[in-house]
C-alpha cells in the first residue's frame, strides 16, 4: 500500500498559529504521524491497481474458458469417431461369430 504523506512541520505551525503551545503541537503531530503509519489505508491508486489486476485475471479466465471449450469440442469429436470405429468392429465380430456358428451348425447336422 502507498504511504499517506503527512507534513508534520506544517501541522505543527498550523497548531501554533491557532494558539497551541509548541510542545503540545509537536506531540499532536507525532500522534497523528504514528496513526498514519499504523493505518493500512488503500489509496485510489491501490484500488485502481487491484481493478486492473482483476480485469487481467478475468481476461485470463475467459481465455482458459475458451480453450477448454475448444478442447471439449475436440474430445467430443474424437469420442464420436472412436464410438463409430468400435461399433464397426463389434459388428464385424458379430457377423464373423454368426457365420462361424452357421458353418458349424451345417457341418454338425
Amino acid at each position: 500500500m502507498a504511504a499517506v504523506t503527512f507534513d508534520t512541520l506544517k501541522f505543527v505551525k498550523t497548531l501554533e498559529a491557532a494558539g497551541i503551545p509548541f510542545s503540545q503541537a509537536e506531540a499532536l503531530s507525532d500522534a497523528v504521524r504514528d496513526s498514519h503509519e499504523a493505518a493500512d489505508v488503500a489509496t485510489k491508486r491501490d484500488l485502481d491497481d487491484v481493478r486492473r489486476d482483476v480485469g487481467d485475471v478475468r481476461r485470463d479466465v475467459d481465455g482458459v474458458r475458451k480453450d477448454m471449450h475448444a478442447m471439449e469440442t475436440r474430445i467430443d469429436a474424437k469420442l464420436e469417431k472412436l464410438e463409430l470405429r468400435l461399433t464397426i468392429k463389434l459388428g464385424g465380430i458379430v457377423v464373423c461369430t454368426l457365420g462361424a456358428f452357421t458353418v458349424l451348425s451345417k457341418w454338425g447336422a
